[in-house]
């Protein structure tokens, strides 16, 4: 197992250096000067010149290329070059955020995907079967922003239970010192702004985890339902143990593993749907820093967020690998 993680660890490096070089040419395939967008469409060609040269934007691609895997290297994602601060230092703050919406939103999934599925396999062809499964694939074909515009309407506007955006109440700043809220109001004692957090998540939690929701619970559905039928759930039954803990000792643990694949692509999707998702809530995240970027021609805002997202979405996938051993162990590694 120690050198498969090795291994695999090692495997990382060319997909790395890939990503890498890929970030970097479809970045450079964006129309647009930054220089010129930096100084505004009135400026002199010899000012935009100056600039493009002080930034490096005149030289070869493959300088530029070499430039900025160095920079990576040696931990410096580069400056913005519309507001001149580091990007690391900028970017942290935003990924903070993103880091707690996506992970609300993939314990939602979970939590309620993982259950229907289990519960859909165990009262098969019946009402709750029937139901469930129809809610999961309304789920998975509602987009993203019609989701999120409804939930606005009906429990913002209509009900007024929930906020509809924004990630903490602005009459009552969170004093940052993780830059995680949910950590900080912990960390502060203070119960009231941390329930003020949580209602905050609420709202696009969901909205970012519903489709992530539906597809694990039909995964987990089918995956149970093939299970169910092995030899030893029968021989669980057949000894008198109930249901529940045939289900949920003896088969959900086999019955992971194809679940587990399906979390690992969902938590990617999350981080992409994420750019959405805060768009529209004014989720002050890493998806909306990159879409300001974008907006601005930040070439090392885009290159590094996108970068950072990659990197994130592969150690997931990494990781998910890893625990294959764990929840499947017919697989052996050699």
């Amino acid at each position: 197992m120690l050198q498969y993680a090795i291994r695999r660890i090692l495997q990382l490096i060319p997909v790395l250096f890939g990503v890498s070089i890929v970030v970097f040419a479809i970045i450079h395939l964006i129309p647009g000067d930054p220089a010129q967008v930096i100084l505004g469409q009135q400026a002199d060609p010899q000012t935009v010149a100056d600039l493009r040269h002080n930034l490096g934007l005149d030289k070869p691609l493959y300088q530029q290329y070499l430039l900025f895997l160095a920079q990576i290297l040696h931990g410096d994602l580069g400056k913005s070059l519309v507001t001149q601060q580091p990007i690391a230092s900028e970017m942290f703050p935003h990924l903070a955020a993103t880091a707690e919406l996506t992970l609300f939103s993939m314990v939602f999934a979970i939590v309620v995907g993982v259950n229907a599925g289990i519960l859909s396999a165990w009262k098969r062809n019946t009402w709750f079967d029937y139901v469930a499964m129809v809610i999961a694939l309304v789920g998975v074909s509602v987009p993203i922003f019609w989701l999120g515009l409804m939930e606005q309407w009906l429990f913002g506007l209509k009900l007024h239970w929930l906020p509809v955006i924004g990630r903490a109440d602005p009459r009552d700043p969170v004093t940052e010192v993780t830059h995680f809220y949910l950590i900080d109001t912990l960390l502060a004692g203070n119960t009231h702004q941390f329930w003020t957090v949580v209602q905050h998540l609420i709202l696009p939690g969901i909205a970012l985890g519903t489709i992530p929701m539906a597809v694990i619970a039909r995964m987990t559905r089918s995956s149970m339902l093939e299970v169910l039928k092995h030899d030893y759930v029968r021989t669980a039954r057949a000894k008198g143990l109930a249901d529940f803990w045939v289900i949920y000792k003896h088969a959900l643990k086999n019955s992971f593993a194809p679940v587990l694949t399906v979390i690992g692509i969902q938590l990617g999707s999350l981080l992409g749907g994420a750019v959405l998702t805060e768009t529209i809530f004014g989720w002050p995240g890493v998806g909306l820093y990159l879409y300001n970027g974008i907006g601005a021609r930040d070439y090392p805002v885009i290159q590094s967020g996108i970068l950072v997202l990659s990197v994130i979405f592969i150690v997931v996938n990494l990781i998910v690998d890893l625990l294959y051993a764990y929840f499947d162990p017919r697989i052996q590694y050699k």
